[in-house]
């Protein structure tokens, strides 16, 4: 049995809800591979090809979820990647997969990583 309060379990539910869609696991990945100084909206669209209404509805999916941060520099939005929300979801999934019933050896999660 899953351990974690049971608002918890729902808010990591919403988080893979929310990164479960093609763009939206696309638009994470970019952003990791960005962070720390994140991207504008422009380089995400220009990266990613996708269209501004849609890009739009993307980040504020992933913002409401805590996924991802905004910053204004003047006109722009600069998002980037909550990393901390993050490790919190990893540091879940892993105490289940890794620790408790050792599904997966630890030693092979990071090996995974590097």
């Amino acid at each position: 049995m899953a351990r974690g309060a049971p608002e918890d379990l729902a808010r990591y539910a919403d988080m893979l809800s929310a990164m479960g869609t093609e763009p939206r696991l696309r638009i994470m990945r970019l952003l990791l591979s960005a962070h720390p100084d994140g991207l504008v909206v422009g380089e995400i669209q220009g990266e990613l090809g996708i269209t501004g209404s849609t890009l739009s509805h993307h980040l504020e999916k992933l913002k409401n979820e805590d996924l991802v941060g905004i910053r204004r520099e003047g006109t722009f939005l600069r998002y980037s990647a909550n990393t901390e929300s993050l490790q919190e979801l990893l540091t879940f999934l892993y105490a289940e997969c890794c620790t408790r019933n050792k599904a997966v050896k630890p030693e092979t999660f990071v090996r995974l990583c590097k």
